[in-house]
């Protein structure tokens, strides 16, 4: 893990889900290899599909019929093991493991984190299917009798389960994989980022391109499928409110809304607005909720619900590899076919999804562990997806079972009119269907608005800045994301954007294997880590002893109830720690040693800091840095003074955060010896991986100045260390 030469004492206090505000914006340059690729065969694709539809609808419904017959299992089989894969990461000893340095801490408590989560889980999709989904498998179930006891009480557990926990696994793998290598180990925030222990340099040439162009098509593909949806569902319910036409006119207005909105946030800046907006419809959709509840069969929905909890959790297990191997399905509709149609069509679009929203998760997460963020990510969407997925599938249920087969056939051929027909149906229906409306079309407009964002950022070089790509890039998604959506709905509706959908998730399956492979790297060489810690105990501790009996006890005492200013700080790091660390940086270029110096001031507060890092051949680096860190005075302190609220400690700092070990009582020859049993740590780390590197050579923005080995350091290097504190 190549990192870089920088100060990374303290988590910026920015706001995790924008671009760096502490100076002047700038745009990302595009990737061009990217760019040319992705956008060709976005528009070739187009039209193909506009100038010869029949032939497009062949080619797309028959590979699609292909997978689902042959690569069923694969499909499966990968979500499965991304569900393993999390678990057991979250799990295991390395579950601690933070999103950042071992220093930093989330920025958001729990309460607003979880309410970020549950936003994420609602889109304009769930409406459309959380009666289209068991209405099928109450009139069509993929194992049991049709329009029976059995099929109804599974109706509403599969459609969970296509929206439950398997795909926010996926999620959760790309939080986890973007997570860990832009804010624990440095790199741009990027794809190509999360696999640069398996590519290394790589990475920069055709295979970081190849990864990146994956994961546009994936996404593009992704947005439109999404798109299409809320499409055809708006188109529904404006007929129902007004009396509009469900056509192919509606349809193509509904999408250059989308494309016009996203144009207007792109050069007005409204994009802070359109997310208040997104915020109010989560408070809508519970509210539905919560009316479809109170007026109607509340004992009998809420009946329904505890037994869907038990229902999911027990059979989950089988649910999540059961590929039908045994089952021929009603005859009208095989269990092959029901396969294709539902569960390889969403594991395929949860993937195609992962890069956008795992990028959002990663962004509000920064310094939460490993364990948090999975099972968070696992458990707090879920959690309202099951509730609303419970409540609307079986208040239509309710419908289907007391005779309304009208209501059932037309949620299965129209799955569309699903929710609004059931909505019709309570007290104050209009409303409600207005209600449903204005938040489908919330939903839909931010979905086209951040998707065209994300697809800028992928198309562009990023950078450590988290900056997004140039306003024209993403109005040119926004319109490639419409022409797709628009020629795909002409071909065979929203079944059409299913089947192309799963398509473009076999190869960005690929690309989930890689990040899986990367992120296990990457951990097993924190395990590494933390068994080198305990078996250089001995070592650290024997240096540390040589510290403190060094010291005469009144003045280990005198040092423990001290809580000095900045000046005091200031003057051990520039008079203390800077001719320490100078001075085995010396000796070790004298060694051999890839040694790099560098020192300054932070930008942030002002405080100076010195820094030596040592450069290993496709291993992690060295890095020791001496940083002054502010804290509040503690209430038990002796001779407080009320007017004094903090105090420095200076503190010793590796690539991977702060020790937490304050050397302000050391001499120079004490912080000697602590850098050199570091060092003899990190050896001890080293050893213990054998053979295997872990560098992510070739990754970095930039490369630190190189030392002369005169205790001088280059002027450009002080003051980019300085902006980048």
């Amino acid at each position: 893990m190549a990192y870089l030469a920088k100060s990374h004492k303290r988590e910026t206090s920015e706001d995790p889900t924008s671009t760096n505000s502490s100076e002047e914006f700038k745009h990302s340059t595009v990737n061009k290899p990217v760019f040319f690729t992705a956008a060709g065969l976005i528009i070739a694709f187009v039209l193909w599909a506009w100038v010869a539809p029949g032939q497009a609808e062949t080619v797309i419904f028959g590979s699609m019929d292909w997978i689902a017959e042959n690569l069923g299992w694969y499909y499966i089989l990968t979500a499965g093991i991304i569900v393993l894969f999390v678990v057991i990461v979250a799990l295991s000893r390395v579950g601690n493991t933070r999103l950042g340095p071992d220093h930093s801490r989330p920025k958001y408590r729990m309460f607003t984190w979880a309410s970020m989560l549950f936003a994420a889980g609602i889109g304009v999709d769930l409406m459309f299917f959380s009666i289209a989904g068991p209405a099928t498998n109450y009139l069509t179930p993929p194992e049991a009798e049709p329009l029976s006891d059995e099929a109804a009480r599974m109706a509403a557990i599969w459609t969970m389960f296509h929206y439950g926990i398997p795909g926010w696994a996926m999620y959760a793998l790309m939080g986890v994989a973007l997570g860990l290598f832009a804010y624990r180990y440095h790199l741009p925030l990027s794809i190509r980022s999360a696999i640069a222990p398996i590519f290394g340099k790589r990475i920069h040439g055709a295979t970081g391109n190849a990864v990146d162009v994956t994961a546009t098509l994936g996404t593009i593909f992704g947005i439109a499928t999404s798109l299409g949806i809320g499409v055809v569902f708006l188109n529904y319910g404006l007929s129902e409110l007004f009396g509009l036409p469900t056509n192919s006119a509606v349809q193509v207005a509904l999408i250059a809304l989308a494309v016009l909105i996203t144009v207007l946030s792109t050069v007005s800046g409204v994009d802070k607005g359109i997310r208040r907006l997104s915020e109010l419809n989560v408070l809508l959709a519970v509210g539905l909720l919560l009316w479809i509840l109170i007026t109607g069969k509340t004992a009998e929905l809420l009946g329904q619900l505890v037994q869907n909890i038990g229902d999911f959790f027990s059979r989950f297990p089988g649910m999540l590899f059961n590929n039908f191997a045994y089952t021929e399905g009603a005859p009208a509709y095989p269990a092959e076919q029901w396969l294709g149609d539902w569960t390889l069509f969403f594991w395929a679009w949860w993937m195609a999804w992962a890069p956008f929203v795992g990028l959002f998760l990663a962004r509000i997460s920064r310094g939460r562990t490993l364990r948090e963020f999975i099972f968070g990510v696992l458990i707090i969407p879920f959690g309202f997806i099951l509730l609303f997925v419970s409540i609307f599938g079986n208040a239509a249920l309710s419908a289907f079972r007391d005779g309304d087969d009208a209501f059932l056939q037309e949620a299965v051929e129209l799955p569309e009119s699903g929710f609004f027909n059931l909505l019709s149906q309570f007290p104050g229906g209009t409303f409600l269907i207005a209600v449903a409306v204005f938040v489908g079309m919330l939903f839909y407009i931010t979905s086209a608005d951040s998707g065209s964002l994300v697809m800028a950022n992928m198309t562009s070089h990023a950078s450590l800045q988290d900056s997004d790509g140039a306003p024209w890039l993403r109005i040119f998604w926004a319109v490639v994301t419409g022409a797709l959506t628009l020629v795909m709905l002409f071909i065979d509706g929203v079944y059409t954007l299913q089947a192309a959908a799963v398509l473009i998730g076999l190869p960005f399956s690929v690309v989930m294997y890689l990040l899986m492979a990367s992120v296990l790297k990457a951990l097993r060489a924190e395990s590494r880590s933390l068994d080198s810690r305990m078996q250089s105990v001995a070592l650290a501790s024997r240096g540390i002893t040589a510290v403190t009996d060094q010291l005469d006890w009144k003045e280990r005492l005198a040092g423990r109830m001290a809580f000095p200013g900045p000046d005091q700080a200031r003057t051990f790091v520039e008079e203390v720690g800077t001719p320490a660390v100078e001075t085995v940086a010396l000796e070790l270029r004298e060694l051999g040693a890839d040694v790099s110096l560098s020192k300054g001031e932070s930008a942030e507060d002002g405080m100076p800091f010195v820094d030596v890092t040592i450069k290993f051949p496709e291993q992690e680096d060295f890095k020791y840095q001496l940083c002054p860190v502010m804290h509040a005075v503690p209430t038990w302190a002796a001779h407080q003074d009320n007017d004094d609220e903090s105090f420095y400690a200076v503190e010793v700092f590796t690539a991977r955060g702060t020790r937490g070990v304050n050397v302000m009582d050391f001499t120079e020859d004490q912080v000697i010896a602590d850098v050199v049993s570091s060092y003899e740590t990190h050896l001890t780390y080293m050893a213990m991986g054998g053979t295997e590197g872990t560098s992510f050579t070739g990754v970095e923005a930039h490369a630190p100045t190189e030392w002369d080995g005169t205790g001088s350091v280059d002027s450009e290097l002080t003051d980019n260390e300085a902006d980048s504190n």
